[in-house]
């Protein structure tokens, strides 16, 4: 197993290094973010069935949770500045709301099995328990008990090269070999908690 010892790797600290790297992007690609959703990304949203939330506390500290659901699991509204999605029961840690309570901001990453490019939505994000749309938004007849609204400010779409990299869509490369399942998980971090 690698080791990481600071000393010993040359570090990028500054938007010049990075740029001797990966150098500039392609005009239309650096001018791709639009404020508002057009009907083509308006289908993408409401048909993707997998979407990753990003938030963030007042300690900075980031919280990334994924969201699945069938699909129309998103409304996006007729305005075409925003978007609600469910937040549907779980494990009941509610880091990302308690994040939203505190700062709104947040990034979404929605997906669409077998596509390989992503959109990235950015915005502002609040959090309702009742409201007229919370019936488009039901599941087996049963509305959420909460719903996140985001005010859409940036939107673009993401190349697709990390997925066609990771093969996530191709059975064929899964790995074969048997993957820790949530229980090993689970315990196996327990074991690094301090012991009182």
């Amino acid at each position: 197993m690698p080791s990481w010892d600071p000393g010993e790797a040359e570090q990028v600290t500054s938007a010049a290094q990075l740029r001797e790297v990966v150098g500039a992007p392609h005009p239309e690609i650096a001018e791709k973010v639009v404020s508002g959703i057009d009907g083509v990304s308006r289908r993408f949203i409401e048909r993707s069935r997998l979407f990753f939330v990003a938030t963030a506390g007042e300690d900075a500290r980031i919280d990334v949770s994924p969201r699945g659901d069938t699909a129309r699991s998103v409304v996006v509204f007729d305005d075409g500045k925003t978007l609600a999605y469910a937040e549907r029961p779980g494990n009941r840690r509610v880091d990302g709301l308690h994040n939203l309570l505190r700062n709104p901001q947040v990034g979404m990453l929605f997906l669409i099995p077998g596509v390989k490019h992503v959109l990235r939505v950015n915005g502002t994000a609040t959090i309702v328990r009742s409201a007229p749309f919370m019936a488009d938004l039901a599941l087996k007849g049963v509305p959420p008990a909460l719903a996140v609204v985001v005010t859409v400010e940036e939107l673009f779409v993401h190349c697709g090269r990390a997925l066609l990299r990771s093969g996530v869509w191709r059975p064929g490369t899964w790995p074969e070999d048997e993957q820790p399942g949530v229980m090993a998980l689970f315990e196996s971090q327990q074991a690094l908690k301090p012991r009182a």
